[in-house]
């Protein structure tokens, strides 16, 4: 029997589905991030340990892989050099093929026909792909791009918290809710941002969400100017010639609410998720070694 794994490697978590040849769901698995940004050896340990916890969650014995095709989508893989070295990996399975994050996003949300996406997670990205020419815009990477991004809003809310307990701004309960967190201690917090990443300053991107939706006057300010980046991400898609685009990401919902009528108007439901583009991409594998 023939199986298929699409694994979808982020900057947060890692998962992955297993399903048989006809697409048929087996099994699914997640673990911690997996983006390129932690490098090829932990990379691939990642992509091990969730292939293992997916056999498990179907059933299924590690010689199993033998017979499976396997997409991946990893956040990070067009970095100089780093698509090379993924694909020099021996990963127990029949064949493979890795593309982006944002690829396999398009995939699965136009399944496989050409569309445009603007990811919104913990960062963000827009995908183009028309005829099989590929277009990105943004993404490249935290704290430099990521507009509108978790980790975008996240780092906004923790400027105000900090210029509003030193008194150069007014506090509001975003700034409080924050700050108590670090014991309204300006040490503390600079301490956390020593060693945080993009996915721990997306973890306050709910906490920004919530304050804004009740009307915290800089929460507010935040997500505001977080819609601007959107709208013109999205107008600049379809300048790109994009016949559609969906808005994708555990943040597209959050943001909706916020954007204008005409904006939403021209947006289109994705019709599947990252791992079936990530499945799509296991399918392209199968096909290629046929």
């Amino acid at each position: 029997m023939t199986y298929l794994i699409g694994i979808d490697a982020g900057g947060t978590k890692c998962r992955a589905r297993l399903t048989s040849a006809d697409g048929v769901v087996l099994g699914e698995a997640e673990t911690g991030a997996a983006n390129a940004r932690i490098g090829v050896q932990k990379l691939s340990e990642r992509i091990c340990s969730v292939t293992d916890s997916v056999l498990e969650a179907a059933k299924l014995p590690r010689s199993a892989l033998s017979e499976t095709y396997m997409g991946l989508g990893i956040a990070g893989i067009s970095r100089p050099g780093m698509r090379d070295l993924v694909e020099n990996i021996q990963f127990p399975v029949r064949a493979f093929l890795v593309e982006t994050d944002a690829a396999i996003a398009n995939f699965g949300a136009h399944k496989g026909r050409d569309g445009a996406i603007l990811i919104i997670g913990t960062g963000s990205i827009g995908h183009i792909r028309i005829g099989g020419v590929v277009t990105t815009m943004g993404g490249y990477g935290f704290p430099i791009s990521d507009e509108g991004s978790g980790a975008a809003l996240g780092l906004s809310a923790m400027r105000h918290a900090l210029r509003a307990l030193d008194g150069r701004t007014k506090p509001t309960p975003l700034s409080a809710s924050i700050m108590n967190r670090f014991k309204n201690s300006t040490a503390e917090a600079i301490a956390w941002m020593d060693g945080a990443v993009p996915r721990d300053y997306a973890l306050l991107a709910p906490l920004v969400m919530d304050f804004a939706e009740q009307d915290d006057e800089i929460a507010r300010s935040i997500v505001e100017d977080a819609v601007r980046h959107i709208e013109r991400f999205i107008e600049s898609i379809f300048a790109k010639g994009a016949p559609n685009c969906a808005l994708v990401g555990g943040l597209a919902p959050r943001y909706k609410p916020w954007l204008r009528e005409r904006t939403v108007a021209q947006l289109c439901e994705p019709l599947g998720d990252p791992l079936d583009g990530a499945l799509y991409l296991a399918t392209l594998s199968a096909n290629r070694a046929s």
